[in-house]
């Protein structure tokens, strides 16, 4: 079976972002700095930095992050790319849209949606977009 995961990209602050994701997500958080794996261009102010993260959730989420080297180009915009969240356990979920928008912008409101769920949408602190679909119980 194949598996689709987030991959997001840093100039800098991988690892506080991860840390923070990990703040609002829980789980276990994996890295690897640049010091571990040497890689030509890396320069000694970069070696701390990382090179791979990745926040696997009690949710059964897993993203992934990492530091791009001042040699390589690196674009801040989105890309086109949101990352969704959707579920039906309002708990869960607002909990994660809560932690996210600290610190971030709302874009659209978390609330009724035309077909019936929650939906909303939000950058977070770090530019990252996210939105978010709380349905009704499974058995609705």
């Amino acid at each position: 079976m194949a598996v689709l995961n987030p991959y997001l990209s840093f100039r800098g602050n991988a690892r506080e972002a991860m840390e923070f994701y990990k703040s609002v997500f829980g789980g276990e958080l994996t890295v690897s700095t640049f010091g571990e794996f040497p890689m030509p261009g890396i320069g000694p102010d970069e070696v701390d930095k990382i090179m791979h993260g990745q926040l696997t959730t009690p949710a059964g989420f897993t993203l992934m992050g990492a530091d791009t080297p001042e040699g390589m180009p690196y674009d801040d915009s989105s890309g086109g790319i949101t990352i969704s969240v959707s579920g039906a356990d309002e708990t869960e979920l607002r909990g994660y849209w809560d932690g996210l928008a600290d610190g971030g912008e709302i874009t659209m409101p978390l609330e009724k949606a035309p077909w019936g769920d929650s939906f909303g949408q939000l950058n977070d602190r770090y530019g990252t977009p996210w939105m978010f679909n709380i349905g009704g119980s499974p058995e609705a």
